[in-house]
């Protein structure tokens, strides 16, 4: 059987703003919805964070992801939910005292980061390797709270997608699948184009995807205006893809998108006109290792 491809979309992310994009999703109401729009698209698995519905700030409100997932299953029970737990591990130090934390940061527990992930059991969750200036701002996981995440992750029978940012991060996650704090085959993102990490390159891809260990199913991408090229780039390398509001706003230059239909729409077009095929979500379980 050809290799088939995992569409995922990110339908709203965590700092992308109403400023860049006035449709943005932010209610559950409009999240689960840009999620069934993907799935209709061509994804076979939605990647969500939630908002405050008042002011479309991130949020993580367990009741919030509760209600997303709900208002999802009542039209689609096969689309595979993969929910984040990147939030609260960001730094920013105040101007009086670097040592103390000022006005941005979002440090929690790492059993607070996963709470929901614990309640509510999606097939998939995020967990984030890097520790890395973001603009002005620090993203902290320490190898000790990482791995207390992992472990909560796996004791709820959720399949960890390891969030890669730089080579760095390959070499912890390699260290982590060998002592067996994840369980293999892993399943991981490459995310270039957040700067200080890795660059939006095809050089920077390709090295990355070769310090992968055997068996990993892997998706690459890029953010703003390189989403579609490094998109291109991961299939090119045997990656998987992802797309959506998270990672750009914009269908074209110039062209904001109607939403996250459109641009898995898109996402599928560039991947068939290649040669490709998108896997189902059936065949997508299969592939990385969830129940069917």
């Amino acid at each position: 059987m050809a290799r088939k491809t995992i569409i995922t979309c990110a339908v709203t992310g965590n700092l992308t703003t109403r400023d860049q994009h006035p449709g943005l999703p932010a209610t559950p109401e409009e999240i689960a919805q840009a999620c069934l729009d993907a799935a209709d698209a061509g994804a076979a698995i939605a990647h969500i964070h939630v908002r405050d519905p008042e002011t479309a700030k991130p949020s993580m409100d367990i009741g919030l992801y509760e209600r997303v997932v709900e208002l999802i299953r009542e039209k689609n029970t096969d689309l595979i939910l993969n929910l984040t737990t990147g939030p609260g591990g960001r730094f920013v130090p105040s101007d009086e005292d670097p040592a103390v934390a000022g006005p941005g940061t979002t440090i929690m527990p790492p059993e607070k980061r996963v709470e929901h992930v614990a309640r509510i059991r999606p097939e998939i969750c995020t967990l984030d390797f890097n520790t890395m200036n973001s603009g002005a701002q620090v993203v902290i996981n320490t190898p000790r709270n990482v791995k207390i995440m992992a472990e909560i992750i796996r004791d709820n029978g959720v399949k960890p997608e390891l969030e890669l940012f730089d080579t760095g991060d390959i070499v912890m996650a390699n260290d982590f699948l060998a002592a067996g704090h994840v369980e293999g085959p892993a399943m991981c993102s490459l995310v270039t184009g957040v700067k200080y990490g890795l660059p939006c390159t095809p050089d920077a891809m390709a090295m990355a995807s070769r310090m992968l260990l055997a068996g990993t199913e892997w998706t690459g991408f890029g953010i703003g205006r390189f989403a579609f090229p490094m998109l291109v780039q991961s299939w090119l390398l045997g990656g998987h893809v992802r797309i959506g509001m998270e990672d750009t706003v914009y269908l074209g230059k110039g062209q904001l998108t109607a939403g996250n239909g459109e641009l898995t729409a898109r996402a599928r077009e560039f991947i068939e006109r290649l040669g490709g095929e998108i896997a189902t979500t059936g065949e997508a379980r299969q592939m990385l290792g969830l129940a069917q």
